[in-house]
Parts: structure tokens; sequence; C-alpha cells
């Protein structure tokens, strides 16, 4: 019997990407679906976005592309980070992949996005060199769409200013905070992760922007015990008893992805939220009840009304953190993609 188990919702998906492109007025959809699709699976993310109108997909890593490339053989895929090495820009340029240089050598013979440090402050050239023949877009990123919207658009001002004279290329800069918030951050195309999986750029309700979570996450009570006062639960005696306390443990913990930083939020025991509490171990955590409940209780960790938002804002981090550090690897946790 597995410990958890882990749906995706490819639906949710489709219809997260449909809501993105009605706000598009035109420019593309790239899929970003770096770090295994945030969580959610990148070969299946790949194909419900795709089909339900992204353009193109976007990775980190080239062999993340080159996994990628093995599923969709003509569908442009875009590595947003730089190459490891000479052997990996020659199986990039084999696989057809297309590769975002920010300071090095632009390659020859492979499709190149040059990206520009606007503010961002990481990877990025300070002004556009002379574009060769392979450049077909120019690109930056945003530091603050969520958080600071004056600062992105001095850096998308920044940005358009920099870019005119190579209107003919592809121009793209917006994120997923600044695709929902920024319309005159969405040039030619923009490059949505987070949305398309119904995670909220801003670490709120996702449902604020028509968004709907794509992953839900489902345990049981393994085990149910009745602490007298005085006992605790868990390492370091966190969560001390003051009066006669049921508690139930969950066979999940932070090596499934469950953070050791999640202890106070709440999860879903039969239909009921109920608070986490003590030391949240490896494996296996526990929650307060107000009654006996059995073994074999459901237990929901995220969806069904379990927001990832919730549990971030708990953990001190963001949604994204949460979900691309779950572990759905069939020694811990089954997967199951629906379509609903």
């Amino acid at each position: 019997m597995h410990r958890s188990e882990i749906t995706v919702d490819l639906g949710a998906l489709r219809r997260n990407v449909r809501t993105l492109l009605r706000l598009l007025d035109g420019a593309e959809l790239w899929a970003v679906v770096k770090a295994d699709g945030y969580g959610h699976g990148a070969v299946d993310a790949a194909g419900a976005a795709l089909g339900a109108g992204a353009t193109a997909l976007c990775v980190a890593t080239i062999p993340e592309g080159l996994a990628l490339r093995d599923e969709y053989r003509i569908e442009r895929i875009l590595v947003l980070g730089p190459a490891s090495s000479n052997r990996e820009i020659v199986q990039a340029r084999e696989a057809g992949l297309e590769l975002a240089v920010a300071d090095a050598e632009i390659p020859e013979g492979v499709r190149v996005h040059l990206k520009l440090d606007t503010g961002m402050g990481r990877y990025g050239y300070s002004e556009v060199p002379s574009p060769p023949a392979e450049v077909v877009g120019l690109m930056t990123h945003l530091a603050s769409a969520d958080s600071d919207p004056d600062f992105a658009r001095a850096q998308l001002e920044r940005f358009r200013t920099a870019t005119q004279q190579f209107s003919h290329l592809t121009r793209h800069a917006a994120n997923s905070a600044a695709t929902l918030r920024l319309p005159e951050s969405h040039f030619d195309a923009v490059r949505c992760g987070g949305a398309i999986y119904g995670l909220s750029p801003f670490n709120s309700d996702p449902t604020d922007d028509v968004l709907e979570p794509v992953l839900s996450w489902q345990s049981f009570v393994a085990q149910v015990k009745q602490l007298q006062p005085g006992q605790s639960t868990g390492y370091g005696r966190r969560f001390v008893a003051e009066e006669p306390t049921w508690i139930g443990i969950v066979p999940v913990g932070y090596a499934d992805g469950f953070q050791r930083a999640l202890t106070g939020t709440e999860v879903r025991v039969g239909g009921e939220p109920r608070p986490v509490v003590g030391t949240v171990s490896m494996d296996s955590f526990a929650v307060q009840l107000d009654r006996e409940l059995p073994v074999g209780t459901p237990v929901v960790l995220l969806g069904h009304g379990m927001l990832a938002e919730a549990h971030a804002r708990v953990a001190g981090t963001i949604n994204y953190d949460l979900l691309s550090g779950i572990e759905s690897g069939p020694l811990r946790a089954r997967r199951t993609v629906i379509d609903a």
C-alpha cells in the first residue's frame, strides 16, 4: 500500500492555460515545465498545455529539454538556463532545442534567445549585442511582478527601449504574475509556470484569478492514540498535551515533500480541517483530533480546499517551493493522472 496518493488533473491545467490565453490579446503562451513540471509531471503537463493552446515549452536545463524532446518531436523547447558544457550545446543543436544565452559566446547552428538583465541581477547582458542570424528572440526576467509592480514596469521600459530596433525578433518578458497583472508585459509571448498549475504567483487564493489547482495529495491516518496531560508527540516535545488529547499519525513527512516547517498548518482529516502538531518527521507527522477516529481515515494534504498557498504562509515560503518538492516516486507515493 502506498503511503500517499498524488492526483494530477490535466483538465484543470488545460482550463488554466485557456484562462491565461484570454488575457493575451494575441501573444503566445509558452508553458514552463521545468523541475518536472513544478512536481506535476513534465511530460503530462507539457502535452496538456500544448493541447490547450500553448505554442512552446520552457525548461531550465538541456537534459530537461532532451527528455521532453523524446516525447515531443517537433514542438519548440526553450532552455532557460545556461549550458554546462560544449557537449550539451552539441546535444541541444542535434535535438533542435532553443537556448537562452546570457553572457557567453553565441553558439552557432542553434536557435538562440538573448537575455537582458534589466533588474533581476542574475543572468543577462547589460545591453543587446549585435544579434547574428541564429538569434530568434530577446528576453528578460522580472524580479518583482508579484510584489512591486512599479519596479517591474521600470524593467519593462528598459527592455522595450533596449529592444525596440529588434522588434522583428520575438520579445518575451512576462512570468505568471506579470501575465495576470501587467498587460504591457505581454509583448510577443509570455512564459507561464506556476499559473498553469493553478498556483497563485501572489501566494493568495488562486481562484481570485480564475485558476484551478491541478494537484491534490491524500494520505490516511495510520495510528490513533490519546495523549495524557504532560505527554508529547514528535521530536523535541514541541507539542505537549495539557488535557487528554487524541492525535492521529499520518505516514508522510519531509522526505515526501511535506516540509518540516509545516507544523501549525491545517490538513483535512475525515473531511474536517485539523492542525498539524509537533515536529514534522522525515516519514510522518501528527494531527490533533477532536475525537477518536478509525485508522485509515482519509487525510487531504492538498486539494479540495487545502491550498498550497496556505501551507506556504505557515512555512514561510512560496507555493512553488512546496509543490516542486513533493516526491512522487514509486517507493513513496502513487501518482495518478486524471482528466476531469
